[in-house]
Formats: structure tokens, C-alpha cells, sequence
């Protein structure tokens, strides 16, 4: 008894240093110390370079984050999770920490000292440091949330901004905005955060009153949360909405895809898309696959039969090189009483495929098509 409790034990142990031995520990940017000649003090900002930075030569956007010692860490999670289908580009993520009650000072009574300093030596330092492609956009929390409500409509240094659980400007401010490209701004607040919803509820007056040439802009309420919840929702919710055309579209029903449009839609989405983030403005295959299948899981025969003669390019991509989709093709138009083009699918599926294990089921649809000519 004693000896098998003297083996479980140092099995026990054995065990405990092997884990310990593989273990190693997670970092996620780097603390860089930078001190200010205008604000007088050494500030320190957090940096994460995304997973291909190494790897590349290419420019990247900038996610800057007011508050980044609350911040910094969902900036960064935000970005690694909604780059996974690609819903936006991938991003350095700049944390710029700040300590109470100097934040509200700085965001409030000194908030042009401030813009000095980030704009001059946060934004110079990035760029100069870093592979960046001057898009940038900027995330603000409460206090943070007033002072980006002026900074974006003042200056030019960036492209968006994402504010929540405050923010406010006046509507000279409003009136006064000029700006040869569009910028974004998106707010976030809950009719629970009851100290701040009233600036953000009069904000969005004067912009709707006004309707700024070149902001683009949305309001959006979240009233499940509460004032110390909303900031990662927030900026979820306002990344995706910076970059809503970035990635492919995706419709919910055919009937949504005619209610915003059509085609027409399409062709629009493409092209300010690609004048967005480049590219050649065409309709791409993710799309075109997403609309036939759309359309096909629907049991939509109209719309199915549109989209496979509308994007037929499509359909000669290595995708469709099976003959699952042959017979899949041929058993739809089958079932649609379009004999011609079952035909048609069964013979290429059966020529083209003959060892595929859908030959069975081509040939008894090829048989019944043939017979629904007659």
C-alpha cells in the first residue's frame, strides 16, 4: 500500500513539471514609454502589431484607444475576433494609457494640450515607427466620449471615431464641419446610463437637425447594459459599422436582397467598396456563390435561376469542379420542372465526373428529365 502511494505521489509530481515545462507565457503588445515635451511627463501607450506584421510589407490601419489601460486588451480582442471571417482589415491597436483625475482634466479643461500631444507625438510616433496607412480610428469611454465629439469634427487626423456613455458637441461645432472625405462617427448609449444619456440624446439632435455634408454617422442604443458595460460593445458594434462595407455582403432573404435593391445594390456596394478599400469594383464570387445558395436553400426557383445566369462566371471556379454540384444542379432544375437545364448538369456531371459516387442518382435524373421532355 505504502509503495503504491509513493508512485501515485511522484507520478503526481512528474506530471506537475512536465506542465510546467511546456508552459510559457501569453504577450499581447508591448509597453512603449514616450516622454512628452508637451504635456511634461513620460506617458505610456501599448502597441499591438497584428498576427502578419512580421511577415509583410504591408501598411496597416490604426485603432487608437483613449483609456487603454481599461481598453486596450478588448481593442485588441475585438480585432483578432472579427478578422477571423474578415469582416474588417487587420489593425495595430494603439492603447494610450491615463490615470484619474488627470484623464478628465485632459479630456475636458487641457483637451487642447491633449490633442497636441496626441496628434503630434502619439500619431507621429506611430507612423513613424510603424508600417501604417494613415486610416485611423479612434475609441473614447465617458469623459473620453465628450472630448472625441469635438476632436472628430475639428480636425483631419482621423477617419473615424467610436464614442460611448457620453459625447457631445455644440451645434456651431456641428454647423462649422467641413471635410473633403467622409468620416464616421458612431455612438453608443443606454437609456439605463442615466448621468450621461442626456448629452448623447441632445448630440444626436443636432446632428439629425443638421445632417453635417460628409459625416456619416449612427446613433445606437443598448439598453441592456449600463454605464461600466457598454465600452466593449461599443466598440464592437462601432468597428463593424466603420467598416460595414469591407466585407462581402450577406442577406438574410431573397426579399431583402430585392428591398435594398437588387442588383443595383449590388453594383453600388462594390464600388464604394472598392474606392473604400480597393479593388476592382466587381462583384465578388463569395457573394455570388452566397445569393445562388441563398436562393436554392430558399426553394426560390425565380431568383435561382436569375442568379445562376447572372453570375455563370461563377460557376466555372474550381467550387463547382464536382459532381455534388452537378447533381445538386441538375436534381434542383429537376425538381423545377426545367428540363433542358437538368439535362444539361447530368450530362456534365456524368461525363465530366463519371467515377463520382452522385452517378447513380444522375443517371435516374437524367432518365426522368428526358422523360419530362416527352
Amino acid at each position: 500500500m505504502k509503495l503504491t502511494f509513493i508512485f501515485i505521489i511522484c507520478g503526481f509530481v512528474s506530471t506537475i513539471g512536465i506542465a510546467q515545462e511546456n508552459t510559457s507565457q501569453i504577450t499581447i503588445g508591448l509597453n512603449h514609454t514616450i516622454k512628452s515635451a508637451i504635456l511634461n511627463q513620460d506617458r505610456t501607450i501599448q502597441i499591438y502589431t497584428p498576427d502578419s506584421y512580421s511577415d509583410s510589407n504591408q501598411d496597416y490601419p490604426v485603432l487608437y484607444i483613449l483609456d487603454g489601460q481599461w481598453y486596450f486588451l478588448s481593442g485588441v480582442a475585438i480585432q483578432k475576433s472579427l478578422r477571423t471571417p474578415g469582416a474588417i482589415p487587420e489593425m495595430i491597436v494603439v492603447g494610450i494609457n491615463n490615470s484619474n483625475p488627470l484623464r478628465r482634466t485632459l479630456f475636458n479643461d487641457e483637451r487642447k494640450k491633449f490633442s497636441e500631444f496626441l496628434i503630434n507625438e502619439i500619431v507621429h510616433y506611430i507612423d513613424t515607427n510603424y508600417r501604417t496607412n494613415n486610416e485611423r480610428v479612434i475609441f473614447g469611454w465617458e469623459a473620453a466620449a465628450y472630448y472625441l465629439s469635438e476632436l472628430i469634427l475639428t480636425t483631419s487626423e482621423f477617419n473615424g471615431a467610436i464614442i460611448t456613455d457620453g459625447g457631445y458637441a455644440y451645434e456651431d461645432l456641428v454647423k462649422e464641419f467641413t471635410s473633403k472625405e467622409d468620416k464616421y462617427l458612431f455612438m453608443a448609449n443606454s437609456r439605463k446610463d442615466i448621468y450621461y444619456i442626456g448629452s448623447t440624446d441632445a448630440f444626436h439632435k443636432i446632428l439629425k437637425e443638421n445632417n453635417p455634408k460628409n459625416l456619416i454617422w449612427k446613433y445606437d442604443l443598448f439598453n441592456d447594459e449600463v454605464h461600466e458595460s457598454l465600452a466593449y460593445l461599443a466598440l464592437y458594434k462601432g468597428l463593424k459599422y466603420y467598416y460595414h462595407n469591407y466585407d462581402s455582403p450577406v442577406f438574410e432573404s431573397i426579399q431583402q436582397f430585392i428591398d435594398l435593391g437588387g442588383m443595383n445594390y449590388l453594383t453600388t456596394y462594390f464600388k464604394e467598396r472598392a474606392r473604400r478599400f480597393g479593388g476592382d469594383g466587381q462583384i465578388d464570387n463569395s457573394t455570388k456563390n452566397a445569393l445562388i445558395w441563398l436562393a436554392w436553400n430558399r426553394d426560390n426557383f425565380e431568383y435561382f435561376n436569375f442568379f445562376m445566369n447572372e453570375f455563370s462566371d461563377v460557376l466555372t471556379t474550381k467550387r463547382y469542379s464536382s459532381g455534388y454540384w452537378q447533381n445538386r444542379f441538375g436534381q434542383f432544375y429537376l425538381k423545377h420542372k426545367d428540363y433542358q437545364n437538368a439535362i444539361k448538369y447530368f450530362e456534365a456531371g456524368l461525363v465530366d465526373y463519371p467515377d463520382t459516387q452522385f452517378k447513380e442518382e444522375m443517371q435516374k435524373g437524367l432518365i426522368d428529365a428526358k422523360n419530362g421532355t416527352n
